[in-house]
């Protein structure tokens, strides 16, 4: 059969495989997206149960791809976020850290600059491929199964289980942190576990979160509760991601709905009025995986192919979308010079740009899940001090929230709102 040709193959169409490829096949690639699900079933409600906190910054790219549009109306600001400490039955400290989106110096109208903003992510999944079917540049080949990938000198051939054969340029492994490609190119990762888990639901509550992001930080992990839209029938609801340790966490999994609505009342308190939890419960193990380089001969690492960060902060996908920003632009500049998109040298431009920012932000959020999951009397003090003396620091506090919107560093074009 003969081979079809593409100047970016993407293996793994989750949010950043998917991303990734619409951002390339709007400027000009010609992508194939390949992935072993039927894409329909990504946008069911029962897929994932999760939801994702998209960056300031990253709403801007996804406005400049033509996404937003689809996802506005169904996302919810973060208008402020709130850092404590809290015991296990849930009750804060009065130490916190407190960060205001108006104090964001972001170039726009204040109410416009919300410092992020919560989307279930079946809803962007849903955009996301409404739009890969309508650029003409990208073939979204699913349900199939890469069988053998072989990279040469000048180009990737793929065989599929269907039996087409894909060549390209260039392929990237969009595949998670378990990615084979990864692992097949001989590429080496720093990996360990956090021995927790993160449970993950939607909890209703009797009072409006008004925007409010909190997260408590619990003996046996971080607990976040991050504001979702009201439901159609009007109930006020937050997405949760409440970590244990996995002990603990597989035991809470077990309980009957009352017994474990009795623990998860406990850990949330009584801020927002009654409380209790919606339909099912997801379950996801927590690890780190960093690879140890990006790159190798026509292959590339995007977003948790190359890190897998521990969910404390809620910044791992905001790097992935950095990530494609920065791979995006690389490419079409040196297509535009006439080089090959798939060299060794344009693909190690990619990999200096983000090597610094993802170092970064995988070192933070390691140190802060290790700082601040226990409750050892001595560091629990010297955190809640700390806490105390950033809130009562404007200029660290401003620093901080420049951070967690994405506004610090060297920012690709999409990320500034853009087009490469």
């Amino acid at each position: 059969m003969d081979s079809e040709r593409f100047d970016l193959a993407i293996v793994g169409a989750g949010l950043s495989g998917s991303l990734l490829a619409l951002a390339a096949g709007e400027a000009g690639l010609r992508t194939a997206l390949i992935d072993r699900l039927a894409l329909k079933s990504m946008t069911e409600a029962g897929f994932d149960g999760r939801t994702t906190a998209i960056a300031f910054t990253s709403q801007r790219l996804f406005q400049v791809l033509g996404v937003w549009a689809d996802v506005a109306d169904l996302a919810e600001p973060i208008l402020d976020i709130r850092i404590s400490d809290a015991a296990t039955d849930g009750r804060a400290s009065p130490f916190f850290l407190h960060f205001d989106h108006r104090e964001a110096d972001t170039g726009e109208a204040p109410a416009a600059a919300a410092m992020g903003w919560i989307v279930e992510n079946r809803y962007l999944r849903r955009a996301l491929l409404r739009r890969i079917a309508a650029c003409p540049s990208v073939e979204l080949v699913a349900p199939d199964q890469v069988l053998e990938t072989t990279r040469s000198a000048d180009k990737v051939d793929i065989a599929l289980g269907s039996g087409r054969r894909l060549v390209a340029r260039l392929v990237a492994s969009a595949e998670g942190r378990q990615g084979t490609m990864r692992e097949e190119a001989g590429i080496g990762a720093r990996a360990w576990s956090y021995n927790q888990i993160a449970l993950v639901l939607v909890a209703r509550h009797e009072l409006p979160h008004r925007g409010v992001a909190q997260e408590k930080f619990l003996p046996g992990g971080p607990f976040a509760i991050l504001p979702m839209r009201d439901s159609e029938a009007g109930e006020h609801r937050s997405s949760i991601v409440w970590t244990e340790r996995a002990s603990i966490a597989r035991r809470l999994l077990e309980l009957d709905v009352p017994r474990f609505q009795a623990e998860f009342a406990r850990r949330f308190g009584d801020f927002l009025g009654k409380v209790g939890t919606v339909g099912p419960r997801w379950w996801y193990p927590l690890h780190l995986v960093h690879a140890e380089r990006y790159v190798e001969e026509r292959l590339v690492l995007v977003g948790d192919a190359a890190h897998g960060l521990h969910p404390i902060a809620g910044q791992g996908y905001n790097l992935g979308v950095r990530d494609i920003a920065a791979l995006v632009e690389v490419l079409i500049e040196a297509k535009r010079l006439g080089l090959d998109i798939g060299a060794a040298d344009t693909l190690e431009r990619y990999a200096r740009w983000r090597r610094a920012d993802n170092f970064t932000m995988v070192a933070a959020t390691d140190l802060l899940n290790r700082l601040f999951s226990n409750d050892i009397k001595p560091l629990r003090l010297a955190r809640d001090l700390g806490l105390a003396a950033v809130h009562r620091t404007p200029p660290m506090r401003r620093f901080f929230l420049r951070h967690a919107m994405g506004l610090v560093g060297d920012l690709p074009k999409l990320i500034r709102g853009e087009k490469p």
